[in-house]
């Protein structure tokens, strides 16, 4: 499995704007195995997964969320039922790459993306910190803005190959915004979360 930070030769030896490094974002291809892969989609298609709902309009993509819920109709978060069993491994592994303990990474969220549908251009709801995501199927483009002071974005494009898994840190995870464009053929993924410091300090009380 190759680990590597995003570096300018990964796209090119003079990468365009677009294309360029972007710091608080690591990436790997190959985190798991075809064989894993297939276990792990087999998993996501085994629970109950739902359309996901932003103040009561329905999504394509169809999600689970194990640990933690975050409700985009009340704007609040909730424990949730535990991260399962099957899951646990591959969550040891991803905290491992992200350089975090195990049990930071407190929720998961389960997607399938079915033909049409995508992800629009969000932050991280703040109440989660480090962003640890693996996808699978099929590729597709990550696709990063900020915006600029004198107007417009700058832009990045990070290509997520089946099987890769990225970590959003730092200026990446709350500096720009990301999404996905609706995908021509199914594809999941699988992302974990940690809580944000300041959430973990509510919750303590």
């Amino acid at each position: 499995m190759g680990t590597m930070a995003i570096q300018p030769d990964l796209f090119a030896l003079d990468p365009a704007p677009e294309m360029a490094p972007l710091p608080g974002l690591r990436f790997a291809e190959d985190f798991v195995s075809v064989a894993e892969e297939a276990a792990l989609i087999a998993g996501i298609e085994g629970v109950a997964l739902a359309p996901f709902r932003f103040q009561g309009w329905l999504g394509k993509r169809m999600t689970a969320s194990f640990g933690w819920h975050y409700d985009f109709d009340s704007a609040r978060v909730a424990e949730a039922e535990p991260i399962p069993a099957w899951l646990l491994p591959v969550r040891d592994r991803a905290a491992a790459f992200a350089g975090l303990a195990t049990d930071e990474l407190v929720q998961a969220l389960l997607i399938r993306y079915d033909p049409g549908a995508g992800i629009g251009w969000h932050r991280d709801r703040p109440v989660f910190e480090h962003v640890v995501g693996i996808s699978l199927g099929v590729a597709a483009p990550m696709r990063f803005r900020r915006r600029l002071d004198e107007g417009g974005f700058a832009r990045r494009t990070v290509p997520l190959p089946p099987r890769s898994i990225y970590h959003l840190a730092g200026e990446a995870r709350h500096g720009w915004e990301h999404s996905i464009a609706e995908m021509e053929e199914t594809r999941w993924s699988v992302t974990f979360r940690s809580l944000a410091a300041r959430f973990k300090e509510q919750v303590a009380r």
